[in-house]
């Protein structure tokens, strides 16, 4: 009977092959309405003119705070496993991967 229980209380998610394999993406725009925040996530490539967003997610504004509190506190764990997480000449308003000026491929 207690199995029951902790198994009523458990979600259980479904990871289509199609979708476990991921998809690359190392830019994100996020915006945001009085009802929604969407985040896009792009592929942005030097030497590639357009960045091409790969996937989109819509949240509500209480997921995505609860997003943001979840990737902190995964960011908390991975540093304190693996060391601290340094982004290179990140300047206030400094989001591209890269340059995003003239590349080559």
């Amino acid at each position: 009977m207690e199995n029951d229980k902790k198994q009523q209380g458990q979600l259980q998610i479904e990871l289509p092959q199609e979708i476990a394999q991921g998809e690359y993406a190392n830019f994100a725009i996020i915006t945001h309405s009085s009802s929604d925040f969407i985040i896009d996530f792009a592929r942005v490539l030097p030497g590639v003119p357009k960045a091409q967003v790969k996937s989109r997610v819509i949240l509500a504004p209480e997921h995505a705070k609860r997003l943001l509190a979840a990737l902190q506190e995964n960011i908390v764990r991975y540093e304190h496993e693996f060391g601290q997480i340094k982004i290179p000449n990140q300047g206030p308003r400094t989001i591209a991967p890269f340059p995003t000026g003239k590349g080559e491929a």
